[in-house]
């Protein structure tokens, strides 16, 4: 099903000669075949503690400072949100049972009746308005508000209808709305968390720790870096959850968590490495689930700084990228080649694109014309991922064929996150999450100059003219007119050039033959409320 290739020893070898600055268990960012065992039919008895082998743990338990998808995986099982994505990217109610756009920029939702907190306190029009206006709290900083920072007003209509005021009219907004950022929390720990804050606490310390939403699991136990433990809700307000507990193990190393699958020690794992599948494709009592993820990896420049500040320079090393290679020789064919930011599984997407093909020797002709016929020296940094250091590994290899010497620069994935935030890198290797399924979201994450730094622009684009290009799109209320208006943005960042889109990955995971009804978005977060053991 899968090729192999033998360009992976060759990728090996050259690894071996990477010298690491630091190290560190690598969460995805808010990082194609289509998954064809998702959800499976969810056969065999109620009950049973489900064990999840993961990579990294989570970070916060708090989902309006936190930003990653370890912790969004434990989130969406204690907090909910108003609306839903089914398995094929669409909305469906959740704590909102319906949401009408009653005015050009009024979103009205009606929510569901009869809905309790774990602790016990009502779910109504004041608790929404209130976790809003938390997330938009200029205080809390959330990392997140990029979301949402276009809300006016939130207003309480009635003990069951909010009606949510928007600066312009913003089709996407309930889309945002199932992005798991925007949680529902209890009101009394929100307080809580308010009144710590007042005693020298951080924003979210009170809420990590003691955290309370309506969602299928309770939070029951968290020993950081080792375990979270999570309880069935049994008193939820829909179909409650099938299996008793589910354990969240932190299981860093890739073959530990493939060997606890095949003892059984973990009923699911994630993630599978591209490299890996064969393993859990081959043993008995073991099934790997892929499907197509919303998430983009890019290879960016910091265009504040030279030689990236000319455009001639970035086109050139797109240029030279062999995006096959990458697909067949690191990703196992599990992936699909990007032409832009978005893939289908975003409103947006569209076949027009006109993507950057690869021409070496135009390459070389776009460097001489920019001053640097001989080449020159840089740096391509990443984290440990074992994918973006063989990816890092291969680009380093293509550049020096067209004279550019980089040397691979591996950091710690705080310590990465925090530098590419400031500006002090060349070339970076990372991904972002595409996690509301409308273009939006990532365009302005990615690329919108008031976004530069830590809220997501690392390449420190500044461009008025895409800048008016989003804003023309985010308040054009005709879906064919928006969409044509997504196809020029996205032509444009390939004429600019701020980044070379590498690839979409697929989510890879593998469960044991007896887990049933699992799947995951195509966020890569867990779906649960059906899982069985048989």
């Amino acid at each position: 099903m899968f090729k192999r290739s033998s360009y992976q020893l060759f990728l090996l070898l050259l690894t071996l000669t990477v010298v690491l600055a630091a190290c560190a268990s690598e969460p995805d960012d808010d990082a194609s075949s289509n998954g064809d065992d998702a959800g499976t039919t969810s056969e065999g008895e109620s009950g049973g503690d489900l064990i999840v082998a993961t990579g990294s743990d989570a970070a916060s338990l708090d989902p309006h400072t936190s930003s990653d998808v370890p912790s969004g995986n434990i989130q969406i099982n204690i907090y909910e949100t108003l609306v839903k994505f089914n398995e094929d990217m669409e909305l469906e109610p959740l704590l909102a049972e319906s949401w009408d756009a009653v005015e050009d920029n009024v979103w009205e939702f009606k929510l569901q009746e009869g809905v309790t907190f774990h602790d016990g306190s009502e779910f109504n029009a004041e608790v929404v308005k209130q976790n809003i206006e938390r997330i938009l709290d200029e205080e809390l900083a959330s990392p997140r508000r990029v979301l949402f920072d276009l809300i006016d007003e939130v207003v309480v209509v009635d003990e069951f209808t909010v009606q949510v005021v928007t600066e312009f009219p913003f089709a996407p907004l309930p889309a945002h709305f199932a992005h798991y950022a925007s949680s529902i929390l209890s009101p009394d720990i929100i307080e809580a968390d308010f009144a710590a804050v007042e005693e020298g606490d951080q924003h979210g310390t009170y809420i990590n720790e003691n955290p309370v939403g309506t969602g299928i699991f309770e939070f029951g136990d968290w020993e950081p870096g080792t375990q979270i433990i999570l309880n069935r809700n049994d008193d939820y307000w829909g179909d409650a959850a099938k299996v008793d507990t589910v354990t969240f193990k932190v299981v860093p190393e890739d073959l530990t968590r493939i060997a606890e699958l095949e003892t059984g020690e973990s009923h699911i794992i994630d993630p599978v490495t591209p490299s890996d599948l064969a393993q859990v494709e081959e043993r008995d009592g073991m099934e790997a689930y892929i499907r197509n993820a919303a998430s983009i990896s890019y290879l960016g420049f910091n265009m504040e700084k030279e030689p990236y500040d000319d455009l001639r320079v970035r086109q050139a090393i797109a240029m030279v990228i062999d995006k096959d290679l990458i697909i067949e020789g690191i990703l196992e064919d599990t992936g699909e080649k990007a032409v832009g930011p978005i893939n289908d599984t975003n409103f947006g997407y569209s076949d027009q694109v006109e993507g950057i093909e690869r021409d070496p020797e135009k390459a070389k002709e776009l460097l001489a014309e920019a001053g640097y016929e001989d080449g020159f020296e840089t740096t391509i940094w990443t984290n440990d991922s074992r994918e973006r250091m063989d990816i890092a590994t291969m680009t380093q290899e293509e550049l020096a064929q067209i004279g550019i010497d980089a040397e691979i620069n591996v950091v710690e994935w705080g310590a990465y996150l925090d530098s590419t935030a400031a500006g002090e890198h060349d070339m970076f290797i990372l991904g972002l999450s595409l996690g509301t399924g409308d273009a939006d979201y990532p365009m302005h994450m990615l690329f919108h100059s008031e976004n530069v730094g830590s809220t997501g622009n690392r390449t420190f684009m500044v461009d008025e003219t895409f800048d008016e290009m989003l804003h023309e799109a985010r308040i054009e209320q005709d879906e064919d007119a928006r969409l044509q208006l997504y196809i020029d943005a996205t032509n444009y960042l390939n004429e600019q050039v701020p980044m070379a889109f590498l690839y979409h990955p697929a989510h890879i995971m593998g469960h044991r033959e007896e887990v049933q009804g699992f799947w995951a978005d195509a966020s890569g977060l867990y779906q649960l409320r059906d899982v069985t053991i048989q």
